[in-house]
């Protein structure tokens, strides 16, 4: 019975992981800007879609987009290149959104129902484009058993894409908060997060700095979307999946704080996966509400403070 509490473990690291990439995002943008932004699980999608389609699509398209097709396809270096082009696309959507749908709403000074049903508005416009250009069939962007290579942690099985996941987020993590600590322009979001209207009369361009922090959140995302791709599979509505279970680390963790954000999110993985232990898997989200409403109630504030 005891042998199966490694895996566990290496099953709630690697769900941690991925709940904390999203949560990363999702409350650097949420605490800069105040509202749930929505869109946010389905920049995830995109970024993973954006590696499929070069990856699985492109080399089909012509005899002269082939051959960069291929190169796509192939190797470590393919990998790194459309891992980049997915994350870089993911972080031009969240510009976009941002400069033509967000902005405008605050300049029209609009209530955080608007920004939400806004939001929610985008979200599903984007969802449905996705499923329009690659159905809803799931996909994935891993070649087939035989190309993972694995690895035997004190019992528990990892594979090499989980383990670049759990070292990601560490790294992302740490840069993240030196540079919102140590930077003028962490100090510009320190300053919108606590009074924008303050920030503006100091001298902060503070679109300037809300639209970098859209763009770091959303990259961060589309990251998690292409990671999820090649662990476990893509589909166009996993934006939501992502989104509920970024939202409900950040909650836990501290809605606002880097760190807490991360800790909730690893929280969340060991509470789901030792929760199913004896039960059926279908009660992991179940059993991620009950911990949500169980801080909501004991401590709204989250494990830590903004």
């Amino acid at each position: 019975m005891d042998s199966i509490i490694p895996q566990l473990i290496a099953n709630s690291l690697i769900a941690g992981a991925i709940y904390a990439l999203v949560a990363l995002g999702f409350n650097l943008i949420y605490g800069t800007t105040k509202f749930f932004n929505l869109t946010h699980g389905v920049v995830a999608a995109i970024g993973g879609y954006t590696v499929y389609f070069l990856t699985k699509k492109l080399p089909g398209l012509g005899a002269s987009i082939q051959p960069l097709g291929d190169f796509f396809n192939s190797g470590t270096l393919g990998i790194i290149v459309t891992t980049i082009i997915g994350v870089v696309v993911a972080a031009s959507v969240g510009w976009l959104l941002n400069r033509f749908l967000f902005k405008k709403l605050r300049e029209r000074k609009a209530s955080q129902m608007v920004f939400l049903v806004a939001s929610l508005g985008a979200f599903t416009c984007l969802q449905a484009f996705l499923a329009i250009l690659f159905t809803s069939q799931f996909q994935t962007l891993s070649s087939g058993a035989g190309d993972i290579v694995t690895f035997n942690v004190f019992g528990g099985i990892i594979t090499q894409v989980q383990l670049a996941i759990i070292i990601s987020v560490f790294v992302i993590m740490i840069a993240l908060g030196v540079y919102l600590k140590r930077s003028l322009f962490g100090k510009s979001v320190e300053a919108i997060s606590d009074n924008e209207q303050v920030a503006k009369i100091v001298g902060i361009n503070t679109e300037k700095t809300i639209a970098i922090v859209c763009v770091i959140g959303s990259a961060i995302a589309g990251l998690a979307g292409v990671f999820v791709g090649y662990d476990t599979g893509l589909e166009p509505t996993m934006g939501m999946a992502l989104l509920l279970k970024g939202v409900i680390a950040s909650i836990i963790g501290g809605i606002g704080n880097v760190y807490g954000g991360v800790l909730g999110a690893f929280l969340l993985g060991f509470v789901e996966n030792f929760g199913i232990w004896k039960i059926s898997g279908e009660w992991k989200d179940a059993i991620a509400f009950t911990l949500l409403i169980v801080f909501l109630l004991v401590r709204p504030q989250g494990i830590l403070k903004r």
